[in-house]
């Protein structure tokens, strides 16, 4: 197997497997900079990095959909749940998941997906604005950390293990708090804005 080949596959893999875990905050950017660091930067080399991570870690986001979705009689009750499933066809949903999904560090699309798959929220287009996103973050944070990453990796004396490791369990602690918020009540006290609570919060979903 050729060194380029086998360093796009564990891009790929990593991406995807940085992206199946809810809260999981591993930077998989952070490896494929490394490997792109390792071949050496040209313009074809960056687009395909990119594009291999973006493409892993939209598929991550599937293992999340379809594990809400195989439990989704245990999570139909969550608040946050309900609120994403009673706004799921609307235009504010798809533009919450772009933002979350092109967000850097934290891991915030996690949440959309798990809503989304407990109440069986259509796929595709879920599909296609994570991909479109993951596609512009990863261009956007490979090119910085191409830049300084392994200066600052030195300085600071991290590995990249142990920087993920760090990272990882920093998310999941903070994935977990934020999943235990009233989401619907700060967004009615803070940014004044009524959701629709007129749709049943698991319209769609198929019953077991």
């Amino acid at each position: 197997m050729s060194p380029w080949l086998l360093a796009a596959l564990l891009i790929l893999l990593i991406s995807f497997v940085s992206n199946i875990s809810p809260f999981f905050g591993a930077s998989y950017t952070f490896f494929a900079t490394l490997d792109l660091l390792l071949l050496g930067f040209t313009p074809a080399n960056f687009l395909l990095v990119v594009a291999l991570s973006a493409a892993g870690a939209a598929l991550g986001k599937l293992v999340i959909y379809y594990g809400a979705f195989g439990l989704r009689r245990f999570l139909v009750g969550n608040k946050n749940i309900q609120l994403i499933g009673r706004n799921a066809s609307t235009r504010t949903f798809y533009a919450v998941l772009f933002v979350t999904a092109f967000m850097p560090v934290l891991p915030l699309d996690d949440f959309i997906y798990i809503g989304a798959g407990a109440t069986a929220v259509s796929l595709p287009g879920m599909a296609a604005v994570t991909l479109g996103a993951k596609t512009l973050k990863s261009g956007a944070e490979i090119a910085v950390e191409f830049t300084v990453l392994k200066e600052v990796v030195q300085a600071f004396t991290f590995s990249n293990i142990g920087l993920t490791v760090v990272v990882t369990a920093g998310f999941m602690a903070l994935g977990v708090l934020v999943y235990r918020l009233d989401w619907e009540a700060l967004v009615k006290k803070y940014l004044h804005i009524e959701l629709d609570e007129s749709r049943p919060s698991d319209a769609g979903a198929q019953t077991i």
